[in-house]
């Protein structure tokens, strides 16, 4: 989805909770994911991978300038000849430590094995996001949700974009000299013309 797609959804969706609650779960991932941190893991369940998400919170960190929010992304079924941004199995959440973010997306309740490393994750100081199911023991761990129950008015990967494009708009302050309605426009001009992201 791009930032025109994007534009139009939102005048869509005026008037409901959703901009509000994408934007401050955005808000909350730029919060902890800062400059020099630990990095941000994303992670879906076995039957459910973020790869989309994690493609387009690569652009979005490139194109605020905000390498931070890329993301890694963790693989279930990672395997050692998957290519290097592929290639990240669950082993690399055993390993999170304090200044680290865990994002997890997840449609329904994720599986035992995954909880049990979200919470070693958060118990070693990560601070873990979820974003997706709506209840039990994920959100029990979690220090932010974003709920997106079954049946809601929006499907998880129509919020994955909204919250993708929140967390690359929320960058901070602009640099100097470019403020303001030219900055905006020029970032929309780079967004629409710049290349196609690489396959994921």
């Amino acid at each position: 989805m791009d930032a025109v797609r994007v534009a139009l959804l939102r005048e869509v969706l005026a008037g409901t909770e959703w901009l509000g609650a994408t934007r401050r779960f955005a808000g909350e991932l730029r919060g902890r994911v800062v400059p020099h941190g630990g990095g941000l893991l994303l992670v879906g369940t076995a039957a459910y991978e973020p790869w989309h998400l994690a493609a387009h919170l690569v652009d979005e960190a490139a194109w605020s300038g905000t390498p931070e929010l890329a993301p890694t992304l963790v693989r279930h079924g990672a395997r050692p000849c998957d290519p290097a941004h592929l290639s990240v199995g669950p082993g690399k959440l055993a390993a999170a430590r304090r200044g680290e973010t865990l994002l997890v997306v997840a449609p329904d309740e994720p599986e035992a094995d995954l909880l049990e490393r979200v919470h070693d994750a958060r118990r070693a100081g990560a601070a873990v996001l979820a974003l997706g199911a709506a209840g039990g023991g994920l959100a029990a761990l979690a220090h932010e949700t974003l709920p997106v129950p079954r049946g809601a008015e929006l499907d998880l990967d129509t919020v994955q974009h909204l919250v993708s494009a929140a967390a690359g708009e929320n960058a901070g302050p602009l640099p100097r000299g470019r403020r303001g309605f030219r900055d905006r426009l020029s970032r929309l001009a780079d967004h629409l013309t710049a290349a196609p992201p690489t396959a994921w």
